[in-house]
């Protein structure tokens, strides 16, 4: 199934695909923003990263009672999974560390997510689809995953590859060499850019971001008949 109204949004780590999708939320559009989804998943399968990674990685709730600083709320769908879950989170910032430095344990995190992930975000589309506008799909690795070929029309959020280091070394705390190291776990910027419908120049001010995202609905507009 192709989803003719759906526009994705995606780029790299410290891009500002957020900051985009924000500016399109402001006027007015529906995002699907499949970090929120993944946040939920991730939560929901507390006991199978416990089981898969260890015990170390899970947040139970008493503890949580105590330290409110990572609670996420749970998708009150009532199946099993949230049902044998509900007590736990899961500490991402830890499993973070240690994914992002093992391909294989990030292997293993994936194989466990992606499948639930891409369910919910084929879920919130086809609601979505049937109200006949456009909307947005904000995916962080559409080209890296390869598992959302039913979405064909995407435009990449733009900044240079040291700009991009740049920013994630001054939002996550991190060293040169580590930043770098995060950014070049995804495909190259400029391979992104050469693959998109779209791109929005995102090297500049905020000012300019806003002209960017301005001129990207314009040629959607002009472009696409949806």
């Amino acid at each position: 199934m192709k989803f003719k109204h759906a526009v994705v949004i995606t780029g790299s780590i410290g891009s500002g695909k957020s900051a985009v999708c924000e500016l399109l939320r402001d006027r007015g559009f529906e995002i699907i923003d499949a970090d929120q989804i993944s946040h939920r998943v991730l939560d929901r399968c507390a006991a199978q990263v416990a089981e898969i990674f260890g015990a170390q990685y899970v947040v139970q709730k008493d503890a949580q009672a105590r330290n409110l600083s990572s609670h996420v709320e749970f998708d009150a769908s009532g199946d099993e999974e949230n049902l044998t879950n509900s007590c736990a989170s899961v500490d991402r910032k830890k499993l973070g560390e240690l994914v992002f430095k093992s391909p294989a344990e990030l292997a293993k995190l994936e194989a466990l997510l992606h499948p639930k992930i891409t369910a919910e975000i084929l879920s919130q589309a086809q609601a979505l689809e049937a109200k006949g506008r456009l909307y947005f799909v904000d995916i962080p690795l559409f080209f890296e995953g390869k598992r959302y070929e039913f979405f064909d029309k995407v435009a990449v959020v733009y900044a240079p590859k040291d700009t991009l280091i740049a920013r994630v070394m001054k939002r996550n705390g991190l060293d040169h060499a580590a930043a770098k190291h995060r950014v070049e776990l995804q495909t190259d910027i400029e391979q992104k850019c050469a693959m998109a419908d779209f791109v929005i120049d995102n090297s500049g001010d905020l000012q300019n971001l806003r002209d960017e995202t301005g001129s990207f609905l314009e040629k959607i507009s002009l472009n696409l008949h949806i």
